[in-house]
């Protein structure tokens, strides 16, 4: 059986992304036998334009069943705005296409968070008449519609945008959706079957010891770690909040992403002196920092298609024992009830709520072990791993 992986993420690239599908790949091909193959087309590392670790354009390797062969695709420079993504993944497109040329797949798989990766999967696997199956990570025109007002643009970016998900989402065998949250979305493609295989816990975050816990400590570290985007919205929350904190707290902000600009020109606005923004870094120097920090936050902006999503970060704070202050709503929300105890919920670009919880609230650690248990990286990959077998198989 040979097997063609889409993905823009894979390792040495950093973020939940390539994280997924790089241990998943490695899980599926451990199920498979030596006759079998995974094909890998990603791109070179792009994540962030302030992070691109050195990978080699090709290789080939085994993980105890299948080979799996990983082709890395060189694209043009981008900060993550909404054009230059476009330009990027006509690269990768066009690339893909030539790459699998001549190539007969048995299956095609897309990791897919901006549609379109999910979209070159359709095309190929409707070429060749096989099965699709699609990880979908984001709903992309749902965010498109909240982030773009003009109304011109939006009346014409949204039914074309539609029309790629009916030809994309109505061919797919099987769908796996990272948020229970997205559930509504898909009713009408019922030619599907479903999984909620969410983001998971890597083993890197399983193994961080307990925390030294320090009362007397005199400011207390506030750490944000990841995509500076638009649906983060940490502009519209952190600033405002580190002005009201005062010199009792130092927010920690560490990443990259397309409204970097914006945070930065916020915190300008504010004259904050008590927020360090830093560039991104390796997972072994940010677990560092999940140490050193009293409070782990994470935010989502205060728009429709933020309500559906679960954010990955919260996979790796709750691994830790560290409070969570979680600015979310919708789905996540609820998440951060069930399974996250020691967190601090507010609503996104809710300040007073924000800064009045963590006045309040006294500070202690938590380990979360039935957390760990249940949302470790590998138990999840070993079940997704099985079900691309069983579509696969069938």
């Amino acid at each position: 059986m040979n097997i063609l992986y889409l993905t823009f993420y894979f390792e040495p690239d950093i973020g939940p992304g390539a994280f997924r599908n790089t241990t998943l790949v490695n899980e599926l091909s451990s199920q498979l036998t030596a006759n079998d193959s995974v094909h890998v087309i990603t791109t070179q590392p792009n994540r962030y334009n302030s992070y691109k670790p050195a990978a080699v354009e090709r290789e080939e390797c085994r993980n105890g069943g299948c080979s799996i062969s990983v082709q890395r695709i060189k694209i043009p420079n981008h900060k993550s705005g909404f054009f230059d993504q476009i330009r990027s993944f006509f690269a990768y497109y066009r690339r893909v296409f030539q790459l699998t040329k001549g190539h007969n797949y048995d299956l095609i798989i897309a990791s897919s968070s901006r549609l379109f990766t999910a979209f070159l999967g359709a095309r190929l696997a409707r070429k060749q008449t096989i099965p699709l199956f699609l990880d979908i990570r984001d709903l992309f025109r749902e965010a498109i519609s909240d982030v773009i007002r003009f109304s011109l643009v939006h009346a014409v970016l949204n039914p074309l945008l539609r029309a790629v998900e009916r030809y994309t989402f109505g061919y797919a065998s099987h769908i796996n959706l990272v948020s229970e949250g997205f559930r509504s979305y898909f009713e009408s493609f019922q030619q599907a079957t479903y999984s909620y295989f969410t983001n998971g816990i890597d083993v890197d975050f399983l193994d961080m010891p307990a925390s030294l816990l320090n009362l007397n400590r005199q400011i207390k570290t506030i750490l944000y770690a990841g995509n500076i985007g638009e649906g983060q919205g940490l502009h519209t929350i952190i600033p405002e909040a580190a002005r009201q904190l005062g010199s009792a707290y130092r927010f920690l902000v560490i990443g990259d992403g397309g409204a970097r600009e914006k945070l930065e020109s916020a915190l300008k606005g504010n004259n904050c002196t008590n927020v360090d923004l830093r560039s991104p870094i390796k997972r072994k120097e940010l677990i560092a920092e999940y140490q050193k920090a009293d409070y782990l936050f994470v935010h989502l902006n205060d728009i429709d298609a933020c309500k559906r999503v679960l954010p990955s970060k919260l996979f790796e704070y709750g691994a830790t024992d560290k409070p969570i202050l979680a600015g979310v709503a919708g789905y996540a929300a609820s998440f951060v009830r069930e399974y996250l105890p020691n967190s601090i919920l507010f609503d996104p670009s809710d300040v007073a709520s924000l800064t009045r919880q963590l006045r309040e609230t006294s500070y202690y650690t938590q380990p979360r072990i039935a957390f760990k248990q249940r949302f470790s990286r590998q138990t999840i990959n070993t079940d997704m791993a099985q079900q691309i077998r069983r579509i696969l198989e069938a």
